[in-house]
């Protein structure tokens, strides 16, 4: 399997390393509701040369490509591959057993999961309704969503929904069959909504994005040795060894008054990644 080179990009949440806590000067300090802790079982945290990188994946809108991600993570085949591919102000491309980019494992490849229906019990949260769509997060995750009015003329009573590619975003690479993903993935660095619907968005970092950033650039990188020294879910940490992760819940006050001071700064201009989604890691 050859993944795509075509480049990808990542919105901006404001993504902050351990132990600090971060909010926008706006809105008052969060309180101890405004917190959320995730799934263990969602969390994939990621020891590279460069840090520690903590991700969140969403089932909602991937189920397939986050059950691929559990079972090789706890096979190990992440352990120690390298950043091969890695584009300054786009994204850095790694999972691959070869550490070439022509690899992947003995998996069946993934069905495409570019979109997802979203039901009324779908957690998402909208932050603004441009056009006709819906913009908004589940979770921390960006998405962009058919305006909720059309699920009255749908067969099933939901619309299309999808991951946009904000930075810290993960997608799946793939070659150009849409049903080729198996093991390769990629984080974004910076935004690139190009990708939207055309590679699996399914997860993003929460913690870390600086390291992502840091890790050395080319295509391909030249002698890569940035690398992903062990990587597990967090569920299969050992308590005592087990960071905290709590993130802002994007179903209350908290951030829904982040998102009109958002808007309210960026007017016209206003982004899904404008927003900000603290976390706090102990």
């Amino acid at each position: 399997m050859k993944p795509s080179r075509a480049a990808a990009v990542v919105l901006g949440v404001a993504l902050i390393g351990a132990p600090a806590v971060s909010w926008s000067a706006g809105p008052a300090k969060p309180t101890e509701a405004d917190w959320r802790v995730p799934a263990a079982d969602d969390v994939m945290v990621i020891d590279t040369n460069k840090g520690r990188v903590i991700v969140e994946l969403v089932p909602q809108v991937a189920p397939g490509h986050v059950a691929r991600l559990r079972d090789l993570t706890r096979a190990g085949v992440y352990d120690g591959r390298t950043f091969f591919r890695v584009i300054d102000r786009f994204m850095a491309q790694t999972g691959d057993p070869k550490d070439t980019g022509d690899g992947g494992t003995d998996k069946p490849n993934l069905k495409a999961e570019f979109t997802f229906r979203r039901s009324a019990e779908t957690p998402f949260v909208a932050a603004a309704a441009p056009a006709g769509l819906e913009v908004g997060l589940i979770g921390a995750l960006p998405v962009v969503s058919q305006n909720w009015s059309w699920h009255e003329v749908t067969t099933d009573g939901k619309v299309s929904a999808w991951g946009t590619y904000c930075p810290g975003v993960v997608g799946m690479a793939r070659d150009d069959d849409n049903n080729s993903a198996n093991s390769q993935f990629f984080l974004m660095r910076q935004p690139y909504p190009s990708l939207d619907k055309r590679y699996t968005a399914f997860g993003r970092v929460i913690s870390g994005l600086e390291v992502v950033r840091a890790i050395k650039t080319g295509e391909p990188v030249a002698a890569p040795q940035d690398r992903m020294e062990k990587v597990r879910m967090l569920s299969d940490i050992p308590p005592a060894d087990r960071p905290k992760v709590r993130v802002i819940d994007t179903k209350g006050p908290w951030f829904a008054a982040e998102v009109a001071r958002a808007r309210g700064a960026k007017g016209a201009d206003f982004s899904v990644c404008d927003v900000t989604v603290p976390v706090d890691i102990r």
